[in-house]
C-alpha cells in the first residue's frame, strides 16, 4: 500500500464530539478558553495543556514546537522557556506568535495569534523552582539547541549540575523566562462530522473584542 492510499484510508472525525453554539458564549475569549480547557481534562484528553508554539527566525522562516501552557489570565497565556534558546532568541527579534491546540477527542482546535513579552522575574523564578528536578538540571545545562558531538559530554554536564543543584537547590537558571502572549485574534473551531464546521473568531479592537462566525 503507497503512503497516499494509507492516508486516504484513515477515519478523520469519525467520532461523537461535543455541540458548540457560538451564539452563547463569553465577551472575551479566554472565558471560553478555559471553559474548553476544562471541558478536555473533564472528557480524558490527553495532555490537553499541551500546544504548539510558532515563531519566526531573523529572515521570516516559521518554526514550530509543542510546549506546556503554564497559565492563563486576563494578561494572555503563559508558557516557558530558556530566553538563550532558538525561540527565545526569536521572540526578542520578533515577538508576534501563534499558539495552537488541538484536542483530538473532542473535535476541538484553539488558535492564538498575539504578542509574547517576557513576565515579571519572580513569575519566572517561582515557575522554575516548581518544575521537576529533571527540567531544572536540563536547564541550567545551558546549550539548548546547540549541536551535539558527543552524548559522554552531555552525560558529564548533567552530573556536572545535578550536583550544584544539590548543593544548592534554589539555584535558578538566569535564563528561565516566562512568557505572556497577549492575544489579538482567538479562534475556537467545533468539528462537525459533516463537514459543517464551526468557528467563532475573537479580534481585539479599539472598542474590545468582537466576535465573528467564520466560514467553515
Amino acid at each position: 500500500m503507497t503512503t497516499r492510499r494509507m492516508l486516504r484510508a484513515l477515519p478523520v472525525l469519525a467520532h461523537d464530539m461535543p455541540s458548540f453554539d457560538p451564539s452563547d458564549v463569553p465577551a472575551e475569549p479566554t472565558a471560553l478558553f478555559a471553559d474548553w480547557l476544562a471541558a478536555a481534562v473533564d472528557a480524558g484528553v490527553d495532555e490537553p495543556h499541551a500546544m504548539t508554539v510558532s515563531t519566526v527566525d531573523a529572515d521570516g522562516a516559521p518554526d514550530a514546537r509543542v510546549l506546556i501552557l503554564k497559565d492563563l489570565d486576563s494578561a494572555g497565556w503563559h508558557f516557558a522557556s530558556s530566553s538563550a534558546s532558538a525561540k527565545g532568541r526569536q521572540l526578542a527579534r520578533n515577538p508576534r506568535t501563534a499558539l495552537s491546540f488541538h484536542w483530538r477527542e473532542q473535535g476541538r482546535q484553539v488558535r492564538v495569534r498575539g504578542t509574547a513579552r517576557p513576565a515579571d522575574p519572580a513569575v519566572s523564578r517561582q515557575d522554575f523552582l516548581a518544575r521537576p528536578e529533571g527540567s531544572r538540571i536540563a536547564t541550567l545545562a545551558g546549550r539548548q539547541s546547540a549541536v551535539l558531538t558527543d552524548r559522554a559530554e552531555l552525560d558529564r554536564e548533567l552530573a556536572e549540575v545535578r550536583a550544584r543543584l544539590a548543593a544548592d537547590p534554589d539555584l535558578v537558571a538566569d535564563t528561565h523566562t516566562v512568557y505572556v502572549v497577549a492575544p489579538e485574534t482567538v479562534e475556537f473551531w467545533q468539528a462537525d462530522r459533516e463537514r459543517r464546521h464551526v468557528r467563532l473568531r475573537y479580534r481585539r479592537g479599539a472598542a474590545g473584542w468582537a466576535r465573528e462566525q467564520l466560514w467553515p
